[in-house]
């Protein structure tokens, strides 16, 4: 079964990064990288061509309460999301009576390869098993994605299945690997 998952009012701090519910405020932020192409295209929605698509984006987040700003401590600013999503292994028989959640991420162009979104995933992990009491965490990356791959072997993440993705907003599907953790 999924999760329920409200971080409301939760905030999480790593040594360079602090995780905390979407704010308004955070627009200029959020469109400045959302509308790098390439940066969406990773996880399977279009860069954004304007403000307003970030705020109809960002106001779902707000109101999903499931889904982290990521701000970088030295800057101030807000370069990424991190979301605990509805997991493909809660219709799994095999996973039947565990609580399951599906963690995804996002990071502005200017932050890949420092290491920053290792360092949120395994604290994001660790709010999940021991905070909201997940059994199991699933993540998955689009086959040609590298860089979330090494992201998810960084964090202990063990290889499940191969699989289909098919996005919508793209209107094509990927191929994409799934992996798991447990509790």
């Amino acid at each position: 079964m999924n999760a329920k998952v409200d971080i409301t009012n939760t905030v999480l701090e790593t040594p360079r990064l602090i995780l905390r519910p979407w704010e308004t405020s955070d627009i200029d932020d959020f469109f400045e990288y959302a509308k790098v192409p390439g940066v969406g295209e990773m996880a399977g929605w279009p860069h954004h061509t304007s403000k307003d698509t970030s705020k109809m984006v960002m106001e779902s987040f707000i109101e999903g309460k499931n889904v982290f700003a990521i701000e970088h401590k030295e800057s101030k600013k807000v370069i990424g999301s991190f979301g605990i999503h509805n997991s493909w292994a809660s219709s799994d028989q095999q996973f039947e009576g565990k609580t399951c959640a599906e963690l995804g991420y996002v990071l502005s162009k200017d932050f890949w390869g420092q290491g920053l979104m290792p360092e949120a995933a395994k604290r994001v992990i660790e709010f999940c098993f021991d905070s909201l009491d997940i059994d199991i965490l699933t993540i998955g990356h689009f086959t040609d994605n590298l860089q979330s791959k090494r992201v998810i072997e960084k964090c202990g993440f063990t290889f499940h299945s191969f699989g289909k993705y098919y996005s919508r907003q793209l209107k094509k599907e990927f191929d994409e690997m799934k992996y798991i953790m447990y509790k």
